[in-house]
């Protein structure tokens, strides 16, 4: 087992490693940028290093910094959470080259499973159900649009190097496709600095849901159920609950089953996501794969009794899996908690944080890393807490999440928390009927 481990994120995911690796009895070493120097993460870890100035790519994507740290520290591995450097293929490369252990997927996963357009085609070979699309990267307009005449409209263009709905444009009829096919390569070059593009059919109204998987060195996986993340604003999640309210027992057994099989065929060793659209008539197809632990973990957590996090490091460490398949016996709900405005267009507010009392009581789980007198950086995600509630079915979990809602205040700044109050009383969302169009229709009041 490791015996240093550096974390090489912020906030609360940092926090949340930290907590486990002090319940292994495993040593943490803290990197904060200089707007994090108050942040609790760096409090609570054994050691703390400075990485550099406010901007990302000058501490949290630095990797020579991030690497300085842990050789002076004498870290033995590296936990990147999510975001940042977790599915960077060149960060997980270097780690490797420095004898550092790096707790996610290596190099070649990520590359094999980062690109969209190569990890289809991988699942494709795997069995897999996959949307009907482009055979890979499309080079030229005029090829684009014959792929989009054959499979017909509407049809979704897709960045390859693609993450939060960045690259990616809806073509409902030819004669806008010239212009989207454009807007969706300078944007996809843009944010990722390729502007690679593959196609696929538009699947109108789905269901996004993913399924949980852990794979060891041996080349077993195992899955740990489904997480519903339809919910959805601008491709970026907003709530999470497991288990769907749309699956059936037998569509759980039959997405449970593809994930691990595509698992198994890529030998994929860590924690990671199978994400699948799911159609109206449960008809499922693999969009994608997340090679690191997901945001939303720890619904999945609760609903099972299984900390994911320490699953990833006793992976990482080469302790096999048991192998077994896992089903949820309570009902989860993850409400994410942003430093933004939901009657302004969820214009971010960042400043500092005056008064706060926090939700507690059985069945309410809090991960967070603010407190009162924070000052929340302009520079960084928004996130700033998840708000999780268990109980034995989802109604009881929507009454819980309510009165937890109710109790969390925050003074100060503006936060999505009556967002999310509103959500839990509306008729649509209370009886499961969303998908991932759901917000384009809801009225924030």
């Amino acid at each position: 087992m490791f015996k240093k481990i550096l974390i090489a994120n912020r906030g609360e995911i940092a926090l949340r490693i930290i907590r486990t690796c002090k319940e292994m009895a495993i040593k943490t070493v803290a990197v904060y940028s200089l707007a994090d120097e108050e942040s609790l993460h760096v409090r609570f870890a054994d050691e703390a290093v400075c990485i550099g100035p406010p901007s990302s790519s000058e501490s949290y994507l630095k990797i020579a910094n991030i690497i300085a740290a842990a050789e002076i520290t004498n870290a033995d591995a590296i936990h990147p959470g999510y975001g940042f450097l977790s599915e960077n293929a060149r960060f997980s490369k270097i780690c490797e080259e420095h004898k550092i252990k790096f707790i996610g997927a290596s190099a070649e996963m990520i590359e094999k499973m980062g690109d969209k357009a190569s990890a289809i085609s991988t699942m494709k070979e795997a069995g897999i159900p996959t949307i009907p699309g482009s055979e890979g990267v499309v080079e030229t307009l005029d090829e684009a649009k014959k792929i989009a005449k054959k499979i017909g409209y509407p049809i979704m263009i897709k960045a390859t190097a693609g993450g939060g709905g960045k690259g990616m444009r809806a073509v409902w009829k030819e004669k806008d496709f010239s212009n989207l096919w454009e807007s969706a390569k300078n944007e996809a070059q843009a944010s990722f600095g390729n502007d690679e593009i593959y196609m696929e059919k538009l699947v109108e109204n789905p269901r996004h849901i993913e399924i949980q998987i852990v794979g060891d060195k041996f080349g077993r996986a195992c899955h740990l159920s489904e997480r519903d993340c339809s919910i959805q604003r601008r491709h970026q999640k907003l709530t999470e609950e497991t288990p769907s309210p749309f699956m059936t027992d037998t569509l759980r057994n039959k997405m449970g089953k593809a994930a691990v099989q595509a698992a198994e065929f890529i030998k994929y060793e860590g924690v990671g996501t199978i994400e699948f659209l799911v159609d109206k008539d449960r008809n499922f197809y693999f969009m994608e794969m997340n090679t690191r632990i997901q945001v939303e973990h720890p619904i999945t957590e609760q609903v099972i009794d299984y900390d994911l996090v320490k699953e990833q490091i006793k992976v990482a460490a080469g302790i096999k899996i048991t192998g077994n398949h896992y089903l949820p016996k309570l009902h989860s709900i993850e409400c994410r908690i942003n430093a933004e405005d939901p009657y302004t267009g969820f214009r971010p507010s960042p400043g500092k944080i005056t008064n706060l009392h926090l939700p507690g009581g059985h069945g309410v789980r809090l991960d967070t890393h603010v407190y009162s007198g924070y000052v929340i950086p302009p520079n960084y995600d928004s996130m700033i807490a998840k708000l999780i509630v268990t109980a034995q079915n989802r109604m009881e979990a929507i009454q819980k999440m309510k009165r937890a809602l109710d109790e969390f205040i925050i003074e100060g700044i503006k936060t999505t928390i009556p967002f999310h109050r509103q959500l839990m009383d509306d008729e649509d969302y209370i009886s499961g009927n969303y998908t991932t169009k759901f917000m384009e229709e809801f009225e924030i009041k």
